[in-house]
C-alpha cells in the first residue's frame, strides 16, 4: 500500500513537456498573400461636410470679439493681481481673484489662474502680515 502512494506521487512530480507549435491566425488576413483587401474604408466614419450659411460668419465675428474681450479681460486681472501685491492688497487681491476667475470660465485659462492665484495670495498676505504692521 505504501509503494502506490509513493509511485502516485512521482507520477504526480513528473514533468510532462509540452511542445508549442505556431498557429495560423484566422483574424489577421495580412498573413495571408492571397488577401489583398484595403479595410479603412469600412472602419472610418462617413465624411461630413458642414454646410456654410450666411449666419455662419457673423457667427465668425462674434466669438472672435468675445475671444478678444476675455484675453483682454485676463491681461487686466492679471494686472490687478501683480499691483496687488505691492498696494491695496485687501482690495485689489479679491478683485483680481473675482476678474481671473471670469476670464478663466470665458477661455483664458492661464492668465485666469495666474490672475486667481496672485489674488488669493495677496488677499491672504494681507492677513498675515496686519500683524506686524500695528
Amino acid at each position: 500500500m505504501d509503494s502506490n502512494k509513493e509511485g502516485s506521487k512521482q507520477e504526480r512530480t513528473e514533468r510532462r513537456k509540452v511542445i508549442l507549435r505556431p498557429r495560423s491566425r484566422v483574424d489577421y488576413p495580412r498573413r495571408d498573400p492571397s488577401h489583398q483587401e484595403e479595410y479603412a474604408a469600412e472602419v472610418s466614419p462617413p465624411l461630413v461636410r458642414p454646410q456654410r450659411t450666411a449666419d455662419s460668419s457673423t457667427e465668425v465675428r462674434e466669438t472672435a470679439g468675445e475671444h478678444s474681450d476675455s484675453k483682454q479681460m485676463g491681461y487686466v486681472a492679471l494686472g490687478f493681481g501683480i499691483v496687488s501685491l505691492f498696494v491695496w492688497s485687501i482690495i485689489a487681491g479679491p478683485i483680481a481673484a473675482v476678474l481671473g476667475y471670469y476670464a478663466y470660465s470665458r477661455g483664458q485659462k492661464t492668465t485666469g489662474a495666474w490672475a486667481m492665484g496672485l489674488g488669493i495670495v495677496s488677499a491672504l498676505s494681507y492677513f498675515v502680515m496686519i500683524p506686524f504692521a500695528r
